[in-house]
């Protein structure tokens, strides 16, 4: 039988790359020397074979082994996972430019407009534009609180939902799609002016908002580090696991919504407070800084970033509140004391309330948003701990391994606020991350989270379906949240009646 010369060329050319391979990890070169220790990598795929989901509780598994400073390969790409305090801080006040570039991925490619949003694009001149127009005209204090009534909105709107069901006695409820309601018709109607969700959206049809939720869970799941795809090229040739023809549907059906709200706020007769409204203004001045593509880029880093995660963070909170009825009662107390039953909680009660901070901060540290942050890639070579991280390695913080480390924290996975009470506890956590790449949102998060948790825990009484305490099991996303749907028992107080009808 004859051999294609094109068959023999082919295996002569993966022959010689298995070689190299092999050879770069038996002879390294100097800056290769004196790298964190890790687990040895098999040819072609190094350590891919490894990555399994949940990747936080991947990462934890080997580090417990090699130690908090590792070394991975993905492909013949170097990664270091960080999981120690100490080297975090050093990584992000030591080497903080250093260690300010972004991984390039497929994900970033389709769904970030090319890796060009403020997330996803490495430290330029382009970046500190997009984090100036973030920092001035998107999160600043002033647009934050220009938005103070669009939550409280949304948030007693949510509440009269839960009083409808539950006018006599207790009743079952499902919170998971409540809280993706609320925060989605939060962001949208920062971003747009317009509700995607409940009775009264303003969408077209319940279709389209159904279907813009399932592309924005059919987006997370794709996104994150084990996509192999983005460090074996050759995958792409086929489309591994239909990967790329997926990122590429979902890139088309958000650039279409997205421009479909441009489109609609540029064309009104009467503007309103939106995020979208107020950049078209800047752009008649500035085009050249406020293009569609820098709006609709902002937009989607708004999206990504303030709803799956306050979703999460709100399920979390309200799930640990069930499981420690205790704990709860506190927070009861503390909400009848300092605000009362006369009138509802406001933005302006929660710095009275420490409490009620402590909680959200104890779920942030347990059930992290994003529970590995978003990865570093380095412009140098430097040093952290002893060891070599060479320039382009990738280097990813397991923010979860670290709030639950026992050396950081006493009784480290247990639920526990009252930790809060001592001074400096709360500079350990990592979860909106540190540097010039910490996330810009933190403020209105943390504002928007306890505003919602407040007014649930005022407005009504709550317990769970059952004695048997609630599965705390997460999901496999890149976002950190709940397997299964958060259900609860909950009794509407007398201070319901105070809300009014919509």
């Amino acid at each position: 039988m004859e051999i294609s010369p094109l068959l023999v060329l082919s295996y002569s050319l993966i022959s010689l790359f298995v070689l190299l391979l092999t050879l770069k990890f038996v002879f390294p070169s100097r800056k290769l020397r004196n790298l964190p220790p890790g687990p040895p990598p098999l040819p072609i795929i190094g350590n891919l074979n490894l990555l399994e989901k949940p990747i936080h509780r991947a990462f934890h598994r080997i580090s417990k082994q090699y130690g908090n400073v590792i070394s991975l390969w993905f492909g013949s790409r170097l990664a270091v996972v960080i999981s120690s305090p100490s080297a975090f801080q050093e990584c992000f006040t030591k080497h903080d430019i250093a260690l300010a570039n972004r991984l390039p991925s497929l994900s970033g490619k389709y769904i970030f407009y090319n890796n060009t949003t403020v997330g996803s694009c490495s430290h330029s001149e382009h970046w500190r534009n997009l984090r100036r127009i973030t920092s001035l005209d998107v999160l600043s204090t002033q647009r934050v609180h220009s938005f103070s009534g669009i939550r409280s909105d949304e948030t007693k709107r949510l509440i009269q939902r839960l009083a409808k069901k539950s006018q006599v006695g207790f009743s079952r409820v499902e919170m998971t799609s409540m809280f993706h309601d609320l925060t989605y018709n939060n962001i949208m109607r920062m971003i747009s002016g317009k509700r995607f969700y409940g009775e009264e959206s303003d969408m077209k049809d319940v279709k389209e908002a159904k279907e813009f939720r399932e592309t924005v869970a059919e987006m997370l799941e794709l996104m994150g580090l084990s996509n192999k795809a983005d460090y074996l090229p050759f995958l792409r040739w086929f489309d591994f696991q239909n990967v790329e023809k997926r990122l590429k549907s979902i890139s088309n059906r958000y650039d279409a919504i997205l421009n479909a709200i441009i489109h609609e706020n540029r064309t009104k007769k009467q503007r309103e407070n939106s995020m979208i409204d107020h950049l078209l203004k800047l752009q008649e001045t500035q085009p050249e800084y406020y293009t569609d593509q820098i709006i609709k880029g902002l937009a989607l880093a708004m999206l990504f970033g303030g709803t799956d995660s306050s979703t999460g963070t709100l399920e979390w909170s309200l799930s640990n509140l069930l499981n420690h009825p205790e704990v709860l009662k506190k927070a009861r107390d503390e909400i009848d004391s300092k605000v009362g039953q006369d009138r509802l909680l406001s933005e302006s009660d929660i710095p009275k309330l420490p409490y009620l901070r402590k909680i959200v901060l104890e779920t942030l540290r347990l059930y992290p948003p994003a529970p590995v942050l978003i990865p570093h890639v380095s412009s140098e070579d430097i040093t952290v701990e002893g060891f070599n991280i060479p320039r382009d390695t990738i280097v990813i913080v397991n923010g979860w391994a670290m709030q639950r480390d026992p050396q950081s924290w006493k009784d480290a996975t247990s639920f526990k606020p009252e930790r809060f009470d001592e001074e400096g506890e709360e500079k350990k956590l990592v979860a909106f991350g540190m540097g010039r790449r910490a996330c810009p949102g933190e403020a209105m998060a943390m504002q928007s989270v306890s505003f919602t948790l407040g007014l649930l825990i005022q407005c009504f009484d709550w317990k769970r379906v059952s004695e048997e305490k609630l599965d705390m099991t997460e999901n496999s996303y890149i976002t950190l949240s709940r397997l299964i749907p958060l259900e609860a028992m909950c009794k509407a107080r007398p201070l319901v009646d105070k809300i009014g009808s919509y």
